[in-house]
């Protein structure tokens, strides 16, 4: 009787303690219980949300992102290994060894094949294999292909920004990838899947004009198959607000699939490469000179023996020019003269010059990879540094730099921020950011008009180059040419040079600014046989596009007004 009662009682006070137990598990413990439960059969893993578009400045989709689904596999559930991979290896486009590696790994959760193409899915669905499932997934599309490759950039295979805007802007684009939460019981197995709602992307629509990239382009490739060059970069911009409305390189890559392509075709060297400008440099001389008070349009300079002597070296022309104007040196390309001037000038303040109109710093784009080039102060200029500052060595620039300082001609003396993005449009479609950078003025209007006045002279038949002039257009420019270092010797090489133009047209009203740089081309070198056509060939379709009227006089009419208004008596000799 004892031994029953006292059982009794351990019954009952073993179902107290049970009972005391799940209230303080259901009731007292409940959310730490659920929490520590969760983490037990719950593994989640992100997958990338759906990337924002993004536009040319007319609404053409540049790049979306397409609806894909990727494969994944808990190898815990999958019986037969051998088989399964037999099954799926050719339908994935996976090597059979690969695909057997991830179905034997051991985990939990392992991708099979990812952003595969919708008949594939289908094929894979159809196989009801066991421990085999699908997740939705975006795979990111480039209807344009090579268009604008620079510019936009391209994505990894998880849908990251990895160069261009695409990399710029990946915070905007990519947003919050979703988290798919995958259920599972004590052994690991699936018991289903529920997602957990993603925050919306943002769409970019760029400063870019589809119609201008594509002539820019075409008219690249066209000096491509007729120079040889090595590379080639073009770029047009809007001198007022900083727009770029074409960038275009060559080599260039796909961006629908980069790793195909070697490196060097994606980097972008409008905004990478460096190189001594040359006389496109000259602008720098002219403007201090000029802004200075250092000398007129109509100042002469003695230019009669063909070389002038810095620092012990002889810096030559390849003809004796005589005594000519300021405005003649740059017209006709002065090397004596544009030395001539500098010295003038002083080193403290064509230093000035240099930096206010943007070299030795970054201009400031928004994208990727820029660098601000190679500018020294004068307190580490060598005897022959002037000298050679003067005609655009031992300086190193980018072409952006280079079209910045002469859209500041362009604009009336305004240093602009060049920028490839002009606008961001959030999910609902409003607008919640334009980029609206403020010019900075570092030379009077004064001075950008005299100078303008004398890059027109250049496109004359008596300049550096006839071939840039447009037809029914003033174009105002500068030639450039450069030899580049060879790498064996350490000296400047005879045969390998950089060719270059930079203008803007029409020029009295700049409609934009256009730089052209060719890297080696083969045959002929100078900046106005090479360079100068090319950016006549593009000038010339991209006014068209823009339905930009003629001007009222043509170039000639022009100039004929120009020669009976100058002076030749203003200034003075030196």
């Amino acid at each position: 009787m004892q031994r029953r009662r006292f059982l009794s009682f351990c019954i009952y006070l073993l179902f107290i303690l049970v009972v005391f137990r799940l209230i303080d598990l259901m009731i007292l413990n409940h959310e730490s219980m659920a929490r520590r439960a969760r983490i037990q059969y719950t593994q989640g893993e992100h997958i990338p949300a759906r990337r924002g578009n993004i536009y040319d400045r007319n609404g053409n989709e540049l790049a979306v992102s397409l609806e894909r689904k990727s494969v994944y596999c808990n190898p815990d559930e999958i019986r037969d290994p051998d088989q399964t991979v037999r099954l799926l290896y050719r339908i994935t486009g996976q090597k059979r060894r690969d695909l057997l590696r991830k179905v034997k790994s051991g985990k939990k959760f392992v991708w099979l094949a990812r952003k595969i193409e919708p008949d594939r899915a289908e094929k894979i669905e159809d196989l009801r294999l066991k421990g085999i499932w699908m997740l939705p997934d975006t795979r990111r599309f480039y209807p344009k292909r090579r268009l604008a490759a620079h510019v936009i950039g391209f994505v990894d295979i998880d849908n990251k920004g990895k160069e261009g805007v695409e990399s710029r802007y990946d915070h905007y684009l990519r947003s919050q990838a979703r988290r798919v939460a995958l259920m599972r019981d004590a052994r690991g197995n699936i018991l289903y899947t529920g997602e957990v709602a993603r925050t919306g992307t943002e769409d970019i629509v760029l400063t870019i004009d589809e119609g201008l990239q594509n002539i820019t382009e075409s008219e690249i490739n066209k000096a491509v198959k007729k120079w040889h060059p090595r590379a080639v970069t073009a770029i047009m911009m809007n001198p007022y607000n900083g727009e770029i409305l074409a960038l275009a390189n060559w080599p260039t890559f796909d961006p629908n699939s980069p790793g195909k392509y070697p490196a060097y075709t994606r980097r972008n060297r409008a905004i990478t490469d460096l190189y001594e400008p040359g006389s496109t440099f000259k602008i720098v001389m002219a403007a201090s000179a000029l802004e200075e008070g250092v000398a007129t349009l109509y100042t002469r300079v003695d230019c009669s023996e063909g070389y002038v002597e810095v620092g012990g070296r002889k810096i030559r022309d390849i003809h004796k020019l005589g005594k000519i104007t300021l405005k003649e040196v740059i017209q006709k390309s002065s090397n004596v003269g544009a030395v001539k001037m500098a010295l003038k000038v002083g080193p403290e303040r064509l230093y000035r010059y240099m930096r206010l109109l943007g070299f030795g710093e970054r201009t400031g784009i928004d994208l990727t990879g820029e660098s601000p080039g190679i500018v020294k102060p004068p307190r580490r200029w060598s005897g022959t540094t002037i000298g050679a500052v003067a005609i655009g060595y031992e300086v190193m620039v980018t072409p952006l730099q280079v079209l910045r300082a002469y859209a500041t001609v362009a604009n009336g003396g305004f240093l602009v921020r060049p920028h490839v993005v002009s606008e961001i449009i959030s999910s609902e479609g409003k607008s919640i950011s334009r980029n609206e950078p403020e010019p900075r003025r570092v030379i009077s209007r004064k001075t950008a008009l005299l100078l303008r006045d004398a890059l027109k002279a250049v496109v004359s038949d008596d300049g550096t180059a006839p071939s840039a002039s447009v037809d029914g257009n003033l174009v105002a420019g500068k030639t450039g040419t450069t030899r580049l270092i060879d790498k064996k010797t350490g000296r400047y090489s005879h045969k390998a040079f950089v060719s270059s133009f930079v203008g803007m047209v029409p020029a009295d009203n700049p409609e934009f600014v256009l730089i052209v740089v060719i890297w080696e081309p083969k045959g002929r070198y100078y900046g106005g046989e090479v360079a100068a056509p090319v950016f006549r060939a593009i000038a010339e379709k991209a006014l068209a596009y823009r339905f930009v009227p003629r001007d009222d006089m043509k170039a000639k009419q022009v100039l004929v007004v120009e020669k009976m208004r100058k002076k030749e008596i203003e200034g003075e000799s030196f």
